[in-house]
């Protein structure tokens, strides 16, 4: 008797411990719990960490996420406003905000995902849809950046700078930003979000990952992307060929005038030793007139008979005035 009372006690207890475990249940920080009772919401969600208990086997804890989930659509061909074919990809950050209606209507995350497919991806169809692609890659119409004006300002030619400037004006012009890509976005969440209120769900954001354009009309935009800037490039080159043409210009007129100016002090130069020479020549002349006379008559004989030889009669004056310069030297 006494065993099959500790039995009963044994039994007793281990009953108790399950009905407690089952009845007893936690709450993360980052969940919240829906309790039902037959299928039958019961009380208001719990949103408060720590444990918790319900009727064990009546009643059940469902659980939902309360941070913020992810969502990624999928990429999309959609036309512009202006008929380009571009892919959009686009993703988006939402939370369960009311896990009652979230309970009630989608049940689990999984099933909410298909319904913001369902939802989000027609509201990005149609912003896109009804504005122009540019649009959908600026957000203003952003002037230069510091950078690229101080690259601009090293260029010394102002032609060149005049076509950059006119390239950009012109670019500006014909892509001239009234709405951005920011408030695109903000209109993509402004359309999905009363749609998915009755859901429980809050869209807290709504972003475009990446914008591409379709295969058939890739090519043909960086053909003409080519042919634009090849256009601007030989402006820049015949502007340069031109510059270099007048370089060249400048640089041989004022060789010219170097060279011209050097020829002009070289005879200057010349002719004052002409003068300076002529006056040496004058003052030894006075001194000894007959050697001066001979010396010429070397020079003259030595610059008209280089090379070739020389015969002198007997009688000539050369050949006298040697003879009357050896008897002087005796």
């Amino acid at each position: 008797m006494q065993a099959n009372k500790y039995i009963a006690i044994v039994v007793v207890l281990i009953i108790a411990g399950f009905v407690f475990l089952s009845s007893a249940y936690t709450v993360d920080e980052t969940e919240q719990v829906v309790v039902t009772q037959f299928g039958r919401v019961i009380g208001d969600p719990v949103v408060e960490p720590g444990l918790k208990f319900l009727i064990p086997f009546i009643q059940q804890a469902n659980y939902f996420p309360r941070n913020i989930q992810a969502w990624d659509g999928q990429p999309g061909q959609i036309p512009t406003l202006d008929k380009t074919y571009i892919w959009v990809d686009t993703f988006s950050r939402w939370r369960i905000v009311d896990p009652v209606a979230f309970f009630r209507t989608v049940t689990d995350t999984q099933s909410a995902l298909a319904r913001l497919d369902d939802i989000i991806n027609p509201a990005v169809r149609n912003v896109v849809t009804s504005h122009e692609l540019i649009e959908t890659v600026r957000n203003s119409n952003r002037e230069m950046t510091t950078l690229d004006q101080e690259e601009l300002d090293d260029v010394k030619s102002e032609a060149i700078k005049e076509v950059v400037e006119e390239t950009e004006e012109e670019d500006r012009r014909q892509y001239n930003i009234k709405v951005g890509r920011a408030t695109l976005t903000k209109m993509m969440l402004d359309e999905a979000q009363p749609k998915l209120e009755k859901f429980g769900i809050e869209i807290i954001d709504v972003k475009i990952k990446r914008v591409n354009y379709v295969k058939g009309v890739r090519n043909s935009v960086y053909n003409r992307m080519i042919a634009e800037r090849k256009q601007m490039a030989e402006k820049i080159r015949s502007i340069g060929q031109g510059e270099a043409r007048k370089i060249e210009g400048d640089k041989e007129r004022d060789l010219l005038e170097i060279q011209s100016g050097a020829y002009r002090k070289a005879e200057q130069i010349k002719g004052e030793a002409d003068a300076k020479a002529t006056k040496i020549y004058a003052r030894a002349f006075e001194k000894d007139a007959e050697f001066y006379t001979f010396l010429q008559s070397l020079e003259v004989y030595q610059n008209s008979l280089e090379g070739a030889d020389l015969v002198l009669s007997t009688d000539s004056e050369f050949l006298r005035y040697l003879n009357d310069f050896k008897s002087d030297s005796e």
